[in-house]
């Protein structure tokens, strides 16, 4: 095969591998976009305040690794059309920092899982115990999630209905959120007997909730890592292709 076919081959494996990192690179900042500016997702909502934000912390660091991503793709398509070897080396350092990037993404995510899943649940209690409150009107968002995940899940409190026991804004001590039940009523209470509510809790919908997301944040990261160990190869050849076909631009390899 000619040198300068080799250039070609190599250009188009190199641009469909570029194509596949440019659209998981998309996906990591849709997710962070998702997790920053998403007002109907309970997780956003809970941690969108107080001393500690993880949600803000892991949303910029996907944005940022997501930024990068699609400006080093689109530097990779470049080089690769025009054939710039100064761009297609810078290319492959960025790869290479990309790579640790997202090798240490994994990392963090698995060290701090738990504290966010602590964290998570309670916070889960504290807007349980504010649930009601007509000095924290500035909670309703909080709230009116909270109903709408105890009246889609059929569930109510988070370990159970008893937990609405703790809640001190009821009127009676017999009060539930009408979410626990089948009842339409846009109340936060509800007087109802205890045995027409949902007596399971939401704990298992909103773990199987959050370990999904975790799932596929890794999922992503894992298949960003598979791929761009193809393209640092594919751009290394691509590269030395290119250097040969400039010095015997006639060569015949048999």
């Amino acid at each position: 095969m000619k040198t300068r076919n080799k250039v070609l081959a190599w250009k188009y494996y190199l641009n469909v591998f570029n194509g596949i990192f440019l659209a998981l690179g998309i996906m990591l900042l849709t997710f962070g976009l998702w997790l920053l500016f998403d007002r109907n997702n309970l997780f956003s909502v809970l941690f969108s305040s107080g001393e500690n934000q993880p949600v803000s912390c892991i949303s910029f660091m996907l944005l940022g690794a997501g930024s990068l991503i699609t400006f080093t793709s689109a530097m990779g398509f470049i080089g690769s059309v025009q054939e710039t070897k100064c761009l297609l080396a810078t290319y492959m350092c960025f790869q290479v920092l990309v790579f640790v990037t997202q090798i240490t993404m994994p990392v963090l995510v698995f060290l701090k899982k738990e504290v966010v899943h602590h964290q998570w649940n309670k916070r889960i209690d504290e807007v349980i115990s504010e649930y009601g409150n007509k000095s924290l009107a500035e909670k309703e968002l909080e709230w009116n999630i909270l109903n709408a995940v105890q009246h889609n899940m059929e569930c109510c409190g988070r370990y159970d209905v008893t937990q609405w026991e703790k809640n001190k804004n009821k009127e009676s001590s017999t009060q539930i959120p009408c979410s626990c039940t089948k009842s339409s009523l846009k109340e936060w209470f509800c007087d109802v007997p205890r045995n027409s509510t949902y007596s399971m809790g939401c704990e298992r919908y909103l773990d199987t909730w959050f370990e999904n997301n975790v799932l596929i944040l890794t999922g992503i990261n894992i298949s960003l890592l598979i791929t761009q160990i193809f393209v640092i190869k594919l751009t290394m050849q691509l590269l030395r292709n290119i250097r040969k076909n400039n010095i015997w631009p006639d060569e015949s390899d048999e």
